[in-house]
């Protein structure tokens, strides 16, 4: 399953909304979770980004798919790493 790390910030619109920020966060959770994705972290920060995501997607088209869907709601941007744990990366890479 590939492994992925989102940045996202927030648009002018997702500020004025940001009371409901968890609450539409938790709804794409189980959106995604439904579609096969494994959520395995939220984290709200502060700084350069303004919330994280690590996921593990099904594949890379329904991974895509995810992106835009959140996306159109419009509250916010985002900026995909794909991610390779440890074993995965050496095996890439060889011995």
């Amino acid at each position: 399953m590939p492994q992925y790390v989102v940045l996202y910030r927030f648009t002018d619109q997702g500020r004025k909304h940001m009371k409901e920020t968890v609450h539409r966060a938790e709804e794409f959770r189980k959106l995604n979770e439904t579609a096969g994705f494994d959520i395995l972290g939220m984290w709200w920060t502060a700084g350069q980004y303004d919330l994280i995501v690590a996921v593990n997607a099904p594949s890379e088209e329904s991974m895509v798919t995810g992106l835009f869907n959140i996306a159109e709601a419009g509250n916010v941007v985002s900026e995909t790493l794909r991610a390779f744990p440890p074993g995965e990366l050496q095996s890439m890479i060889g011995p």
